[in-house]
């Protein structure tokens, strides 16, 4: 027996990123930079029509050259799945999937018409241009505005469970708001918005011949959230044995939703090598991530009502967003305000037009970001309306209780968010009129907003193992889209078996590894964090007995909740000194490693009564120059309340990548789409413009103190998605003060201010 000293938690503490130095030396790979002997390569040629079908495709002049291997078609590809089934993936709306190459008819702008596949990238990107293809082309609709009038409720299916439609109207709105001697109404819309993460969608198969059925085994490089999901796609529409497939991510450069379904490069990319027997990369360039999906361009109305005194008792909330014509992809954008506010008087729609473009896909804050502007810029409105300043309007309308399910919050801190908020931007020294804060040309102008974002944990499984040499590897199939994810298992495992972190190694992005869903919704945290705790408290009981049946054990007889893990040592927790180090016990374990895996369920029965929400308030100063109408962001404070707080640093980053693309979102972002083409004609970077760093100034983030034990074992909550959905109606409301000037419409762009 030895003594161990008292070891410092690791969670908790601002621990810099354990890939960090992978990713800035260059050595951590990403989906398109696995090279293998024999590779080819595929350029993907893109429709240049937004409906109707294919006459014929000329591609003869693309094989006579030399190093062309192969154009895949419709016209020549492989059978693959017949039913709609085999294409749905962890993350597909109700519909009919989109099968690249399936047929003739052309669906949207921008849509896979051809795979080039050469020996060299540089020979099948000139080949796609030799394509010659002829169409017969149909009429289009791509505007939503003009098509409002063909709205409908959504299909339901099994994504209804995650995106449920909104609550039934309660009480009589109407005749409520009719009665209401302070009311507001406002129309809100915003254009389409696309992902632009740093790393392209790429997918590289490495081929090997063998596998159960003959047709050789795949090792898949994919640029995805998830690998599970990839690889059940890939097995479902090519009839390929499961065990023949093993799908790999270890790193992504950005996901923000992009990559929560398979896009067409892993379709046409596996395609290509089953065909070719050979292995073969497909990448996607900058402007072919603009042809697979998008934040929906959304129309929203929000009408309120309250009395003298501010208490709001009247709120009507509808939006209705763009869908794809074959599938109904939807996003909760009107509930909020009936979780936020205590009104009794409610109403609330949602509805889709099916139009000619590719489905929308989850992009940062589904929803929540949408229908918190229209919801936060209306609060902003009826304050003015009263005379009353926002933040205690919010304040005298605060609740602790969600009314659209009539069921407490888990934890809510959202008053403590206010206040030290508040106190830190200087709220309290506002003047309130508009146009009343000026420094030399510009107008100043200060504005808030509330955020709230879904607190959820998904099922999720991890393996820990106590190796021979006393090291703990840890690991699950899981993604880490940029958020940490790396670092905050090994700091979770290290502190769960009292450990150093240089000796804990997490594993993720492989299929071979123990299943987890795709990672989104700000739920990785939750859900494999609570996978890998219960994993390592498996290695721990497991320990456990073997240092029980130790010659002369003081550990006869003792409880589980009667020891601690410390320093690498098994100890009780009355009797310090009387400890056991891992390393012997895992001598004692016959040269074995320990080993344990378990599968982490969401406790149903505890969790049923509360809803589970992270919260945020958002304080945001901007100068707009008088005589141009630009506007720059030049103070923000975000004060958070996501439950527990794994890694200050880590989770800081998060919450400036999401106010940073809130700035980006309230004043540049909108794809700009031609409908007499049907086409997004700002398809660069030099056109869909983004937030840079001239655009940045002063960022401050709080994280405020809170305790939940019923959201999950671990207590966090998530913040991938909370720190962007307050900030679009902060710069939207601190534009209104300092210029008067109410822009409903996102982004605001100084022709609305001029």
């Amino acid at each position: 027996m030895s003594t161990p000293q008292k070891i410092n938690k690791s969670v908790g503490k601002p621990i810099s990123r354990v890939d960090g130095v992978e990713k800035v030396t260059g050595k951590a790979k990403y989906a398109a930079e696995f090279n293998v002997p024999d590779l080819a390569y595929g350029v993907v040629v893109s429709s240049a029509i937004a409906k109707g079908k294919i006459k014929s495709l000329d591609t003869s002049d693309a094989l006579a050259l030399d190093g062309v291997l192969q154009v895949f078609t419709h016209e020549n590809r492989p059978k693959i799945a017949w039913f709609d089934i085999s294409y749905n993936d962890q993350d597909a709306p109700p519909g009919s999937p989109f099968r690249p190459l399936y047929d003739a008819t052309i669906k949207y702008s921008g849509q896979p018409i051809a795979l080039v596949v050469a020996e060299t990238f540089e020979v099948a990107r000139y080949a796609a241009t030799l394509i010659r293809a002829d169409y017969e082309e149909a009429t289009h609709e791509t505007d939503l505005e003009a098509n409002l009038h063909k709205a409908r409720k959504p299909k339901s299916g099994i994504a209804s469970l995650l995106k449920p439609p909104p609550p039934k109207p309660r009480g009589d709105f109407d005749k409520v708001y009719e009665e209401d001697p302070n009311k507001i109404t406002g129309r809100y819309v915003h254009a389409a918005e696309h992902h632009n993460p740093m790393e392209l969608f790429a997918t590289t198969v490495v081929f090997e011949k063998g596998g159960k059925d003959g047709k050789g085994k795949l090792t898949i490089y994919d640029k995805t959230q998830g690998v599970t999901n990839s690889s059940m796609y890939v097995s479902q529409v090519f009839n390929i044995p499961s065990d023949d497939i093993r799908v790999l991510s270890p790193y992504m450069g950005g996901g923000f939703g992009s990559g929560l379904r398979p896009q067409y490069q892993l379709f046409l990319s596996v395609l290509a090598a089953r065909e070719l027997k050979r292995s073969v990369r497909v990448s996607l360039t900058r402007q072919q991530m603009f042809t697979f999906g998008h934040r929906p361009a959304t129309v929203q109305n929000v009408a309120l009502g309250a009395l003298e005194d501010g208490t709001l008792n009247a709120l009507c909330h509808d939006a209705t967003g763009e869908t794809s014509q074959f599938e109904d992809y939807t996003e909760i954008v009107v509930s909020w305000g009936g979780m936020l506010y205590p009104p009794k008087n409610v109403t609330m729609e949602y509805k889709v037009v099916p139009l000619d473009v590719y489905s929308p896909l989850d992009m940062r804050a589904p929803g929540g970001v949408t229908g918190m502007h229209a919801l936060e810029v209306a609060m902003d409105e009826l304050a003015y309306n009263l005379g009353m300043d926002p933040l205690q309007l919010r304040l005298k309308n605060y609740t602790d209780i969600d009314h659209n399910e009539d069921r407490p919050f888990s934890s809510k801190e959202l008053r403590e968010c206010f206040r030290q908020g508040a106190e830190r931007f200087g709220w309290s020294s506002r003047n309130p009129e508009p146009r009343s804060m000026k420094k030399d040309h510009n107008l100043i102008g200060w504005g808030m907003a509330t955020g709230i974002w879904d607190a959820n944990q998904m099922p999720s499984r991890a393996e820990a193992v106590l190796m021979v040499n006393g090291k703990l590897r840890v690991s699950c199939a899981t993604a880490d889209i940029g958020t940490g994810t790396y670092t905050i298992m090994t700091q979770i495992a290290a502190d769960t078996l009292g450990m150093p972190m240089e000796d804990v190694l997490f594993k993720l992005g492989d299929t071979d590894l123990p299943f987890s869903l795709i990672s989104g919704g700000s739920w990785t945290a939750a859900s494999v964090g609570s996978a890998v705790q219960e994993a390592c408290q498996a290695v721990g009981k497991s320990l456990l007995k073997l240092a029980k049946k130790m010659p002369a054990s003081p550990f006869k007889g003792v409880k589980w909740e009667d020891i601690e893990f410390a320093d690498s040592h098994l100890r009780l927790k009355s009797d310090q000194s009387v400890a056991v180090s891992l390393q012997t016990l895992v001598d004692q374990n016959g040269g074995k490693a320990v080993r344990e895996s378990v599968t982490s369920l969401p406790n149903a029965f505890k969790q049923k009564d509360y809803t589970r929400s992270a919260h945020s308030a958002v304080f945001a100063e901007v100068m707009v120059d008088e005589d141009l109408g630009t506007v720059k962001v030049t103070r923000v404070v975000s004060a958070i309340a996501a439950g527990r707080i794994l890694n200050p640093k880590t989770s800081r980053s998060q919450i400036l990548g999401g106010m940073v693309w809130g700035i980006s979102k309230a004043l540049e972002e909108e794809s700009a789409m031609d409908h007499n083409f049907g086409r997004f004609m700002n398809h660069s970077l030099a056109e869909y413009h983004v937030a840079v760093n001239a655009d940045i100034h002063d960022l401050d983030v709080i994280f405020v103190e809170e305790h939940d034990d019923i959201v999950n074992p671990l207590g966090v909550k998530g913040l991938g998605e909370i720190g962007i959905v307050g900030m679009p109606a902060a710069i939207a409301n601190a534009v209104f003060h300092a210029t008067g000037r109410r822009v409903r419409d996102l982004p605001i762009t100084l022709d609305k201010l001029l």
